[in-house]
């Protein structure tokens, strides 16, 4: 990974703001709005969030699956890809990533337990795995994810603002 933001491939694959709000033609046909669409990448960033803290991963790993649900759905649409099952998919393929390697098993438990008896939310762990090869191949086997956790913290030590180490 590159240590800096502007060389790295991450900058080069960087969207305008207008195309990643685009809604996908599929989704535009079934009557979905570019607010709706927002709506649900939130409303799963969210639960993304939630599962995350469950099965007790790092800070990095929930924002790397983040950044994955988003770029998923820059390329693919939500009636073709089902959001319940990207987002802990994007999950389990973000802990792999940072080496900080999530059972899938465990997060079918969590989502279990988390949802109940919702149906909508009913998957197997065959689900995740096969959903892990679709979404390698919607982001184009493009894993890499800058964060900017390091460069924060050195920030904030060079201006010598060491007491707001922990909330960055």
């Amino acid at each position: 990974m590159a240590a800096n933001f502007w060389t790295s491939s991450h900058c080069k694959q960087l969207l305008d703001p207008e195309d990643v709000e685009l809604v996908p033609a599929a989704d535009r046909e079934r009557g979905i709005t570019p607010e709706e669409f927002r709506l649900v990448k939130i409303h799963m960033s969210f639960h993304i969030w939630r599962l995350a803290q469950q099965v007790k991963v790092r800070q990095r790993v929930i924002a790397t699956a983040v950044t994955y649900f988003r770029r998923v759905y820059t390329r693919k649409s939500m009636s073709e890809y089902d959001p319940r099952l990207v987002a802990p998919t994007c999950l389990y393929l973000a802990s792999k990533v940072e080496e900080s390697t999530v059972q899938a098993r465990l997060l079918v438990f969590y989502i279990k337990k988390m949802c109940g008896s919702d149906d909508k939310y009913r998957f197997e762990i065959k689900d995740i795995l096969e959903m892990e090869m679709k979404l390698l191949e919607a982001l184009d086997y493009y894993l890499v994810v800058f964060h900017p956790y390091r460069p924060l913290l050195q920030l904030l030590q060079d201006a010598g603002i060491t007491d707001l180490t922990q909330f960055a």
